[in-house]
């Protein structure tokens, strides 16, 4: 079976560079200060602050804390996407209103936002899926009009861009992730909030803390990124450009190979640098996405829509008649894509592909 990562070839390509970051962590006496890895991160995305944390559902999490979103207030987000998108809301014993999403872009629906909004939504959370980026600029001016948050879920588009504007710098706040499935990873995961407000940035340094500040001033957590974390994410972001290219010329590969089948794929239309976090087919329906699942061994990302899952047979939430979040989790199929594909791998899955029509 062919992996869907990599990082064991990133170790032996970068071994040395490896060992002298676990030399130089081991020989520090602090093993929590992560500044001048949040100052760094911050000015290569452009924003005036950045916060590091254990992840991007933590990241998540305490914006909506940060802005004081919690019971009897609503937030719109996606029906379709990784359980971390919905879940931190009902952490903060908030309402998610899921909304459905477009079927070319996989992007919540500016439609279905606008049919469930209410006055009790104090929040949009806008996820970027599987590195594709989609025009915003509707949904911000929503966002201003109705005097709601705009918080965005780039966890999984580091390194996308749309029109030379970069995922996690339109939101009044952003959140990436460097979980091992991304296309840059800390060795136990990590996150990082950013955000141009100092006043925030400070609320969520004591947040992740436990609540210290003055002492310890509020409820908090224990949230931090590691310093040798921090330190195995800065030699891979020195890494990110070479290998988002090589993802973006596997996808080129398999796009050209699925030219003539009766299949969806998400392209990298003009203007949008697609960083490839996934490589998605969607079929006509289920019976032939699971037959080429069984055949190809490739995986669902996702299985079902949020709301269908069983935590919500007990949470509060509301939803829209998500047909197309119920359509595309029952028809897409992701491939592997990495930067150690060899030719003969992604030649290998084209031909299983291939072979299930």
């Amino acid at each position: 079976m062919i992996a869907y990562e990599g990082w064991d070839k990133d170790y032996q390509e970068n071994r040395q560079a490896y060992l002298d970051a676990f030399d130089k962590f081991m020989n520090q006496c602090n093993y929590q200060n992560t500044e001048a890895f949040d100052k760094d991160f911050a000015e290569m995305m452009g924003r005036k602050y950045a916060v590091s944390v254990a992840s991007a559902t933590d990241a998540l999490y305490f914006s909506l804390l940060s802005y004081g979103i919690g019971e009897g207030d609503e937030v719109l987000v996606t029906d379709f996407s990784w359980i971390s998108t919905a879940s931190c809301i009902s952490m903060a014993k908030a309402t998610p209103v899921f909304c459905d999403i477009d079927l070319d872009s996989y992007h919540v629906s500016l439609d279905s936002i606008k049919r469930m909004y209410s006055e009790k939504t104090k929040a949009i959370i806008y996820t970027h899926l599987f590195g594709s980026m989609s025009d915003m600029t509707a949904i911000k001016d929503f966002c201003k009009e109705k005097n709601i948050v705009l918080i965005e879920d780039a966890a999984q588009s580091l390194g996308s861009s749309l029109n030379g504007v970069k995922a996690g710098t339109i939101g009044d706040c952003s959140s990436f992730s460097f979980n091992t499935n991304k296309v840059v990873a800390g060795i136990n995961g990590g996150g990082v909030f950013l955000t141009d407000d100092r006043a925030q940035a400070d609320l969520i340094r004591k947040i992740r803390q436990h609540g210290k500040g003055n002492g310890f001033e509020l409820l908090g957590y224990n949230s931090r990124l590691y310093s040798l974390n921090a330190e195995i994410i800065k030699i891979r972001l020195q890494q990110r450009e070479k290998y988002q290219t090589k993802r973006q010329q596997v996808a080129d590969t398999y796009n050209a190979a699925f030219e003539n089948l009766n299949v969806f794929v998400q392209r990298s239309e003009p203007g949008l640098v697609h960083n490839y976090h996934k490589y998605t087919v969607r079929f006509e329906n289920k019976e032939t996405r699971d037959r080429v699942k069984n055949v190809s061994g490739a995986s669902v990302h996702y299985d079902c829509p949020l709301s269908s899952n069983l935590m919500y047979d007990k949470l509060q939430h509301r939803k829209d008649n998500c047909v197309n979040s119920k359509h595309v989790t029952d028809t897409i199929l992701s491939l592997p894509i990495h930067p150690w594909l060899t030719d003969d791998e992604v030649n290998f899955i084209i031909a299983n592909i291939k072979s299930s029509f």
